[in-house]
C-alpha cells in the first residue's frame, strides 16, 4: 500500500547546466554539503551551490547557483567523482585515470614530484567511509584495475596517492564497495565479501554482470545492499549473512540508495521506494531518462542526462500520520519504531506514545479491543481520553480536556457507532473491563475520582455484578455525580453503600428501610432486612442504633434482637450497657426475652436481677400458656422445660420471688420442688415430688441434681432422706398408695445401693421385708463392704512395708563413717573444721553445729533436722 514518503524536487535545471549546448550529458555527480559537482560527457566538471528554500507553507525547494566549470583536457567523459572534504580535493576518474582536483578552483593537483597524483588503468574506485587509518588528513580508497584481477588499496593525501595493499580476486571485479577492512565485490559471475587485511573471503550468491549492471552499495557499518537475480535487493553483512529480508524491486534496476528506513531504487521509468522494516513497496514516482541515483549523507540525488533532482523525504511524523489516517496501524507502528535511530530519545518517546494512543483509538473504532487495550497500555493513555467518548460518564466537576491535536476523529460514542446499539454495548463492555484493570494501577493516578465514578455509572447502567464490589471496597466515586445515576437505574442498595462509604450512615439506612418497606423497588440484595440488622449490629454510632432498632424490632423481634445479641466485641466499637438495652426492649417482650437469655446463658452474666428477670419472664410465659384455651400441650411442655433448665442451672436468681409467684399454682409443682431444693428445703421438695406428684423418677433425679456439686456424704444424706420419705409415707398412707411407696423404696435401694450406708438402711427397714426383695441391694452392699475392707488391708500393708524400708535406710546411714578434716569445709559456711563435733545432713554431708542451729532459727517453718549425729 502506498504512502507519500518522498517528493521529487528539481535542483539543477537543464538550461542552467548546458545553456545552448544540446549534446552535454551528465555522467556522474558528487555532493558535499551545499556544494554539488557534476561530471559531463565533454570532460567538464561543473560546480554548483545548492541552497534550500522553504516556503511559507513548509514546502522545500532548491536554488542552484553555478560557481565554476572546468575542462579537464582528456576529451573523455568524467566517469566518477568523489569528494575528500578533509583534503579539499575531488577524486576524479576520467579516461581510466584517477587524479586529484582542487574542490574550489577545480585545478588538477600536481604531485610533490611535479608529475601529478595519478593512478592509471582504473575501471572503478570507492572511498572507505569507515577508515581503518587514524590519520584525519588521509583518505582510504579502493581501486579496481582494468588489466589485472586485483583490488588495490591506496592512501590519498593532499598531493599524492600511496599504494598500501593489493589483493587478488578469482575473477575480474566490476563493482566494489569498502567498509573498514571488508570489500564487497561484484565479480563477473558472483558477489563476494573479502577481508583485505586477512585475505578471508565469503562467496555470497551468483550474478551475471553481462546481463545486468551489478550494484554494490554500502548502507551502514559492515552492511551492503546488492542487486540480486530475480529483481531482489539483498542485504549482506561483513560475515556474508543477510539480517534483513530482501526487497522486491525491478529487474532493470539502474541504481539504489538507502534513506533510512527506505530503500530507493531507480529503473528506466520509475523510482520505487521500499521499506526496510516490512519490505513493502511504499511509493512509486515516475522518472524517465534517469541514470544516476546516489545518496550523500542522507540526501538522495538523482540525475537524468540533462538535469539534477533531489528526492526530499517527508517528515516521518507526517508519514506516520498519513498511515494512521488510512487506518494502516501496523505499518505506522513499524515505521515509528524503525525511525527511533533518526529521532532524539526524548522526542521519540513523546512521538511513540502519541502514535500508540492514536493506533489504539483506530483499533477501538474497529472494535479490535484487545489490540486497542495493548496500545493504550504501552502508550500510557490518559484514561479520561477514552472515558470522554462516552457521554455523561466523566463527572461534571472534572477538569479534563481532550488532547490537542486530537487523538481520534470521533466526537463521541454515538458518532463512532452510527446508531448501532450492539456496537455501543460492546464498547461499554470494553470500557468496563479496561477501567476495572487500570483503576488500581499508575494509569489512574491523579484521576481516580473520574475513573471510579465512570465505572460506577457503567456498572449501574449495565446492571453489572461488580457494582457492589466497587462500593464495598476502597473507591473514589463522587457522591454528587453518582446519586442521580444510581437512582435512575433503581440501584438503591448500592446507593446506600455509597452513602455509608462517605460517612452518611443515616442516609444509607433510610434508603434501605424504604426498600424493605416497599416504597422503593430494588432486587439487588436479597435479605436486605438481615443486612440492615447486621449493619446496626456492627455500627459504632450508638445514636444510630437506638434510632433504627425500634424499626428492626417491630419488623421482626426475633431477628431484630441480633442488633444487641450479636454485636462483636472490639476496641473500635463502644459496648452497649445491658441495662440500657433492657430498658429499650421493655416494649418488645419477645426481643427482651431473647436478650436476657443471651445475657444469662451465652455471656454468663453474673447479675442477680438479670437472672431473676429472665426466670420471671419464663414463668410468666408458662402461666400465660396454661391460661389459654384450648391449651397447646406441646408448646407448654417446651416452655416448662426451658424454665426448669434455668431454675436448675442458675444460682443467681431470687428464689423467694419465684416461690411467691408459684404459691397458689398447683400445675407447676415440679418447679416449686426445684425452688425448694435451691433453698435446701429438701424435705419440702421431696414431699411435693413423692406425695403430691407421685413422680418417683423425678424424686431420684432431684437427689442427684441437688448433690451434684457436693461431697458423697451430702448425697448419702439426701438419698437417706428420700428413703425415709418413702418409708414414712408407707406407714401413713392407706390403701394402694402404700404399695407404690414400698416398691419405690425397694427400687431406690436396688438402683443406688452404693450411695447408702447399709447398716443404717437395715435399721430403717420394716421387719416384714424379705431378704429376697432386697437381694440386689444387699449383694451390692456386701461387695462394697468387702471391697472397702480389702482396700484398707492393702493400704495398711503398703504403709507397713514403706516404714520398714525407711527404717532400713536409716540404719544403713548410721553405720556409714563420716570423714572430717581441717582441709574439708562446711557445706553451709564453707569454713574448714577446727574440731570433730559436727552435724551430718541427709546424704552424709558434715556441717558445723552452730551453722545448723542458725539455719533452724532462720527457717520460717522451724523444721527439725533428722539424721543428726554427734559421732565422728
Amino acid at each position: 500500500m502506498s504512502v507519500k514518503a518522498f517528493e521529487l524536487v528539481p535542483a539543477v535545471e537543464r538550461d542552467l547546466l548546458m545553456g545552448d549546448k544540446a549534446r552535454i550529458n551528465i555522467e556522474c555527480i558528487e555532493c558535499c554539503g551545499k556544494h554539488l559537482y557534476l561530471g559531463t560527457n565533454d570532460c567538464f566538471i561543473h560546480h554548483f551551490l545548492l541552497d534550500e528554500v522553504t516556503s511559507s507553507k513548509g514546502k522545500l525547494s532548491y536554488s542552484a547557483q553555478k560557481l565554476l566549470h572546468k575542462y579537464l583536457g582528456l576529451k573523455k567523459p568524467v566517469a566518477e567523482l568523489h569528494a575528500a572534504s578533509a583534503l579539499e580535493r575531488l577524486i576524479v576518474l576520467c579516461d581510466a585515470i584517477v587524479f586529484l582536483v582542487d574542490m574550489v578552483t577545480l585545478e588538477t593537483v600536481p604531485s610533490a614530484a611535479g608529475g601529478g597524483a595519478k593512478i592509471r588503468g582504473v575501471t572503478a574506485f570507492c572511498i572507505n567511509e569507515n577508515p581503518v587509518n587514524g590519520d584525519p588528513f588521509c583518505v582510504e580508497m579502493c581501486v579496481l584495475s582494468s588489466k589485472r584481477r586485483t583490488v588495490q588499496i591506496y592512501m590519498v593525501y593532499e598531493d599524492r596517492v600511496q599504494l598500501v595493499k593489493e589483493v587478488n580476486t578469482p575473477e575480474q571485479p566490476c563493482a566494489v564497495s569498502l567498509d573498514g577492512y571488508f570489500l564487497c565485490l561484484a565479480l563477473a559471475t558472483q558477489y563476494m565479501i573479502l577481508n583485505y587485511n586477512t585475505g578471508a573471503s565469503q562467496d555470497l550468491f551468483p550474478y551475471s554482470s553481462e546481463e545486468r549492471r551489478p550494484i554494490v552499495k554500502r548502507i551502514g557499518r559492515e552492511e551492503f545492499l546488492l542487486a540480486a537475480p530475480g529483481g531482489l535487493g539483498m542485504f549482506a553483512n561483513a560475515e556474508g549473512v543477510s539480517q534483513r529480508a530482501p526487497v522486491n524491486w525491478s529487474e532493470s534496476i539502474i541504481g539504489a540508495a538507502v534513506c533510512f528506513p527506505y530503500v530507493v531504487a531507480l529503473d528506466d521509468s520509475f523510482i520505487t521506494i521500499h521499506s526496510m522494516l516490512d519490505q513493502q513497496l511504499k511509493q512509486t514516482l515516475s522518472f524517465r531518462d534517469g541514470h544516476i541515483l546516489q545518496d550523500f549523507e542522507g540526501k538522495v540525488i538523482l540525475a537524468s542526462s540533462k538535469a539534477v533532482y533531489v528526492l526530499v523525504p517527508l517528515p516521518l511524523e507526517r508519514q506516520i500520520q498519513d498511515l494512521l489516517a488510512s487506518h494502516r496501524v501496523e505499518e505506522a507502528l513499524i515505521l515509528t519504531e524503525g525511525a527511533q535511530r533518526n529521532i532524539p530519545k526524548d522526542k521519540f518517546q513523546i512521538l511513540h506514545k502519541r502514535i500508540l494512543q492514536q493506533a489504539g483509538f483506530i483499533q477501538f473504532g474497529q472494535l479490535q479491543f484487545l489490540e486497542a487495550k495493548e496500545h493504550f497500555r504501552k502508550g500510557q493513555l490518559d484514561v479520561r481520553e477514552l472515558i470522554s467518548l462516552y457521554p455523561l460518564l466523566l463527572p461534571a466537576s472534572s477538569s479534563f480536556t481532550r488532547c490537542h491535536p486530537p487523538l481520534h476523529e470521533f466526537a463521541d460514542l454515538n458518532h463512532l457507532a452510527q446508531g448501532d446499539q450492539e456496537k455501543v454495548l460492546r464498547c461499554k463492555r470494553f470500557l468496563i473491563s479496561y477501567l476495572g484493570e487500570v483503576r488500581s494501577t499508575e494509569v489512574a493516578n491523579g484521576c481516580r475520582e473520574d475513573v471510579d465514578t465512570a465505572l460506577l455509572k457503567l456498572y449501574a447502567e449495565q446492571d453489572h455484578e461488580s457494582l457492589l464490589d466497587l462500593l464495598a471496597s476502597d473507591n473514589s466515586c463522587l457522591l454528587a455525580d453518582s446519586v442521580p445515576w444510581l437512582e435512575k437505574y433503581h440501584k438503591y442498595f448500592a446507593l446506600g453503600l455509597l452513602y455509608h462509604y462517605n460517612g452518611q450512615d443515616s442516609a444509607a439506612l433510610q434508603m434501605w428501610i424504604r426498600v424493605v418497606d416497599g416504597e422503593l423497588q430494588d432486587s439487588t440484595r436479597s435479605g436486605l432486612y438481615e443486612y440492615i440488622v447486621d449493619f446496626l449490629c456492627c455500627s459504632s454510632d450508638l445514636d444510630l442504633i437506638w434510632k433504627y432498632a425500634d424499626w428492626a424490632l417491630h419488623k421482626n423481634p426475633t431477628a431484630g434482637v441480633h442488633i444487641f445479641t450479636k454485636r462483636p466485641t472490639s476496641k473500635h466499637l463502644s459496648e452497649l450497657n445491658p441495662e440500657d438495652v433492657i430498658t429499650h426492649l421493655e416494649k418488645h417482650n419477645q426481643a427482651l426475652f431473647l436478650y436476657l437469655e443471651h445475657l444469662v446463658l451465652e455471656r454468663k452474666t453474673q447479675k442477680e436481677k438479670f437472672h431473676t428477670h429472665l426466670a420471671v419472664l419464663h414463668l410468666e410465659k408458662v402461666l400465660c400458656l396454661l391460661s389459654e384455651s384450648p391449651k397447646d400441650e406441646e408448646q407448654i411442655t417446651r416452655a416448662r422445660e426451658r424454665l426448669q433448665a434455668l431454675l436448675r442451672e442458675s444460682h443467681l436468681y431470687n428464689v423467694q420471688v419465684l416461690l411467691g409467684k408459684l404459691e397458689n399454682c398447683e400445675q407447676l409443682l415440679l418447679e416449686r420442688a426445684t425452688l425448694h431444693g435451691k433453698l435446701e428445703e429438701h424435705d419440702k421438695a421431696l414431699h411435693i415430688l413423692v406425695h403430691k406428684l407421685r413422680d418417683f423418677p423425678s424424686a431420684e433425679a432431684f437427689c442427684i441434681w441437688a448433690s451434684s456439686s457436693r461431697d458423697s456424704a451430702y448425697r448419702q444424706q439426701l438419698f437417706h432422706l428420700l428413703l425415709e420419705v418413702y418409708l414414712k409415707g408407707k406407714q401413713t398412707s392407706a390403701g394402694g398408695g402404700s404399695g407404690d411407696l414400698e416398691m419405690a423404696a425397694v427400687d431406690l435401694l436396688n438402683r443406688h445401693g452404693e450411695v447408702f450406708d447399709a447398716v443404717q438402711v437395715l435399721r430403717m427397714l420394716p421387719e416384714g421385708w424379705s431378704l429376697q426383695l432386697l437381694r440386689p441391694f444387699l449383694g451390692r452392699a456386701v461387695r462394697a463392704s468387702m471391697h472397702a475392707r480389702h482396700t484398707s488391708q492393702i493400704a495398711l500393708g503398703l504403709s507397713y512395708s514403706e516404714n520398714l524400708q525407711l527404717l532400713h535406710d536409716r540404719l544403713k546411714e548410721r553405720k556409714k563413717p563420716i570423714f572430717v578434716s581441717t582441709k574439708k569445709g562446711c557445706h553451709l559456711c564453707h569454713n574448714t573444721f577446727s574440731e570433730p563435733d559436727v552435724v551430718c545432713l541427709p546424704g552424709g554431708v558434715p556441717v558445723h553445729k552452730h551453722c545448723v542451729a542458725q539455719r533452724v532459727r532462720d527457717s520460717p517453718t522451724k523444721r527439725q533436722l533428722t539424721n543428726s549425729s554427734n559421732y565422728t
